[in-house]
């Protein structure tokens, strides 16, 4: 049974679950999301079942209050001090979209912390072309219309079969949204804007699996691809893309938890 947790430092406060009783520390950075992932626990933790006997897991969510000017390096530093506080090191590290882009951070910033990283969906820096998305989700989060922001990430993330199939949950969820969580929201998005970590990529020493997505309607399947030609000179870094699980293949892809397993299983 998953266990909610909370990291108190000087500077903030960080919302974190944990499950499983495995050896290995497995830590996993979600990405943008309206309301806080802990909310999910449940269904991300019986979505990594088949983890749980090697590895412990951490879902990190982003600290607890945020204010204008909130950085990716700033996410970085405060998720990288929440597992140093929690005593983690050596971890097996996964992030997916704007999780992707604070897990490339740490590895650079903090290698002693990250012993494998799979990058999900993500990208090292992006053009103004790829802001279109995010934008948009901005502009709705300002405007206070959760309702349209849900339909509009759903749409957005999901191929349209599953987007069609979870309408009207997002519509039910929408209805549960706070003010504060839309303020939030448009923060942690701006933050994606000014990231760019492209020239820093070979600085990330540990092994690296890259898993992007032909339809991504989000960062668009480029973002991966030029991650993965970063690091094409090492045999310990390896490139995989899905083709029809959307943006969010790291939830709709049947095979997903299974090919981040076998990438940190593999000596």
């Amino acid at each position: 049974m998953a266990e909610t947790g909370m990291v108190w430092t000087d500077d903030f406060e960080m919302g974190y679950c944990k499950f499983g009783f495995g050896s290995k520390t497995f830590v996993i950075l979600p990405g943008l999301s309206v309301q806080s992932v802990i909310k999910a626990k449940e269904a991300v933790e019986a979505s990594y079942a088949m983890m749980g006997s090697d590895f412990t897991t951490y879902l990190f969510d982003r600290k607890y209050e945020v204010s204008d000017g909130y950085s990716i390096y700033d996410m970085a530093d405060d998720t990288a001090n929440a597992m140093k506080e929690l005593g983690l090191k050596d971890v097996y590290l996964f992030g997916a979209s704007q999780g992707g882009m604070i897990a490339m951070a740490i590895a650079i910033k903090y290698p002693e912390l990250v012993k494998k990283l799979v990058l999900g969906s993500t990208s090292s820096h992006v053009k103004p072309e790829q802001r279109t998305v995010i934008d948009h989700w901005i502009e709705l989060a300002k405007e206070k219309d959760p309702k349209e922001l849900y339909q509009n990430f759903g749409k957005e993330v999901y191929p349209p079969a599953v987007y069609e199939q979870y309408k009207d949950y997002f519509n039910d969820v929408a209805e549960t949204v706070k003010e504060g969580e839309l303020e939030k929201f448009a923060i942690l998005a701006e933050a994606i804007k000014d990231f760019d970590v492209t020239n820093e990529i070979e600085k990330i020493k540990c092994p690296v699996l890259v898993i992007g997505v032909f339809d991504d309607e989000v960062l668009d399947s480029d973002a991966s691809m030029e991650i993965a030609e970063k690091l094409d000179n090492r045999t310990d870094c390896a490139l995989y893309m899905y083709n029809g699980y959307g943006h969010a293949a790291f939830d709709t892809a049947p095979d997903y938890r299974k090919r981040i397993y076998d990438f940190f299983m593999k000596n």
